[in-house]
């Protein structure tokens, strides 16, 4: 007998992310090869597919733990099929972090999927499905440094190089934004099941402006300095440098200008 969380429908991995898969290989292997005649037009969707996709697998982390603690219906949800279609929040999961990227260059994180919490017991449980989530970025970026901290960059054309650096940007501002216990982010859902019944009533009314309260602060001109020294000393440390993570940026922004005579040592 199939139940709701083995029926294969909810497993099988949607077209939407296949296709969302194919179009950041294709933009990826331009890039590379300077195929199109406009680099930057490579790299926006190179980068913007990439940045989809890291959502999509940063929900499904989210899902996948879940399950694996007892919620059964992520399957039924859709969840794992890690179609963006799916999720609950798709404005706040994927169009709003998309507009994020293109408007600011900057990673913000998005809305969780939806999990029944009734159904899962044990406190370190509740913590680990939240903390999936910033994980996967976590990984990714260390997948898309490794060229770098490895030294193997040296033969990489510069604007794939600067890509993968911009892509390494994001995936560190929304692992570092998302991990904020901040209610309605997952760095609060991780601390959330082992504060006191008072204090998590105190803070639901602020769960639905999680992003926006981050958003806000980072307007703070002394919030926004020390937010990004730490994040340029973390890439660094990761052997990305500034001027990467820059040109990466302004590849990204074609409708700005390409830049020109890049030199990247």
């Amino acid at each position: 007998m199939t139940s709701a969380s083995t029926h294969p429908e909810h497993h099988r991995i949607s077209p939407v992310f296949l296709g969302l898969v194919a179009i950041m290989a294709v933009s990826g292997w331009a890039v590379w090869s300077g195929w199109a005649e406009v680099t930057g037009v490579s790299v926006f969707f190179f980068v913007v597919s990439s940045w989809i996709v890291s959502l999509c697998l940063h929900e499904y982390a989210h899902a996948r733990t879940a399950l694996r603690a007892g919620d059964l219906s992520v399957g039924a949800k859709g969840y794992l099929t890690l179609n963006p279609l799916r999720y609950t929040h798709a404005l706040l999961s994927v169009v709003l972090p998309v507009i994020f990227v293109i408007m600011g260059g900057i990673g913000l994180p998005g809305g969780a999927v939806y999990i029944e919490r009734g159904r899962i017991a044990g406190k370190w449980k509740h913590s680990l499905i939240s903390a999936s989530g910033p994980l996967t970025n976590a990984l990714f970026a260390a997948l898309l440094t490794a060229p770098f901290w490895l030294d193997a960059v040296g033969d990489v054309p510069v604007a794939f190089r600067c890509a993968l650096a911009f892509l390494a940007l994001l995936q560190v501002t929304a692992a570092l934004l998302n991990l904020l216990p901040v209610p309605g982010l997952d760095g609060f859902g991780i601390i959330e099941p082992w504060l006191s019944e008072k204090v998590r009533r105190q803070a639901e009314p602020f769960s639905n402006f999680g992003i926006l309260i981050v958003f806000g602060c980072l307007w703070i001109p002394e919030v926004n300095g020390a937010f990004w020294t730490g994040i340029d000393s973390l890439l660094r440390t990761l052997g990305v440098s500034d001027l990467e993570t820059f040109l990466g940026l302004e590849y990204f922004r074609f409708w700005q200008g390409e830049p020109q005579n890049v030199f990247v040592p």
